[in-house]
């Protein structure tokens, strides 16, 4: 598969700033959030990035969310699954039996398939996914159970407050795989790649850790490079091309072919690999 290019825009973000603008191929603008110094006003509420949908649960799910499965949670019994209540997790290598192993941390993990996979084919690093939807926080466990994983962890929660509780360079390996791309230009910051919060991201990932990203929403591709081009703190692993943009990755064999992707690129859809490097 071709790895899509990156083209110059017309405009370009300076995401280093709250009120920056973001011009996309399809030319329009949107400010950056911000998520800093929610102490500095009383009425400060942070944006979320994420819409807890109803969904459907399934046997599997259902199954998952059981004490047999309970093992796999953080959190206690399915009343704080189900408040997403992430109160007292501040250290995710204390979770294992290995604290030092290398640390993957996915936000958004969906049904949890590929996430599992990936647990299961390397099973000297540890991993920690983290989901609003029951649907797929219980499906994820069923499926690790089936296995007998032990370097997996779930967690029912949002990721951007959970990772503000944790130590800082904490992670060696952050992936953020088709997250909502908010394609209204209203939505534009509730999108999870911006400057604010991938300063945080930032803080929690150690110096030489990874943050990978991928999305089938063209918009949202050439959004995240212009986000992490603006941030010194990150370089990307690929490179920059002639005019200074940070090159695509090309769609690596680690991350797992799920069917949501399969049927994007059975229907015509490119599919867009970041990666990009703390310094």
């Amino acid at each position: 598969m071709m790895t899509p290019q990156h083209t110059q825009t017309s405009e370009t973000v300076d995401a280093a700033k709250p009120d920056a603008q973001c011009l996309s191929p399809n030319p329009s603008t949107a400010p950056q959030p911000s998520d800093e110094n929610p102490d500095s006003s009383p009425h400060y509420r942070a944006i979320q990035t994420f819409m807890k949908r109803k969904t459907h649960v399934g046997k599997k799910a259902e199954a998952g969310l059981q004490s047999d499965f309970a093992h796999f949670f953080v959190q206690p019994n399915l009343d704080a699954i189900q408040a997403m209540d992430i109160g007292g997790i501040t250290n995710l290598r204390e979770l294992f039996s290995n604290p030092d192993a290398p640390l993957t941390f996915e936000i958004g993990f969906g049904m949890g398939t590929s996430l599992v996979e990936m647990a299961k084919n390397d099973p000297t690093r540890n991993f920690v996914g983290i989901e609003v939807h029951e649907a797929g926080l219980g499906n994820c466990a069923f499926l690790a159970g089936e296995l007998g994983l032990n370097n997996l962890k779930l967690i029912s929660g949002d990721a951007i407050a959970l990772m503000q509780q944790l130590p800082a360079a904490h992670i060696d390996t952050l992936q953020l795989y088709f997250p909502d791309p908010w394609q209204k230009k209203r939505h534009y910051k509730r999108r999870f790649v911006s400057a604010d919060r991938m300063r945080v991201v930032e803080r929690v990932l150690k110096k030489g850790g990874m943050f990978h990203a991928a999305t089938d929403w063209e918009h949202y591709a050439h959004w995240m490079i212009e986000v992490m081009d603006s941030l010194t703190a990150f370089a990307n692993v690929e490179g920059k091309n002639s005019e200074g943009i940070g090159n695509f990755l090309p769609r690596p064999d680690f991350r797992p072919l799920t069917k949501f992707e399969k049927r994007g690129m059975e229907e015509g859809r490119a599919i867009y690999d970041i990666m990009y490097r703390k310094v």
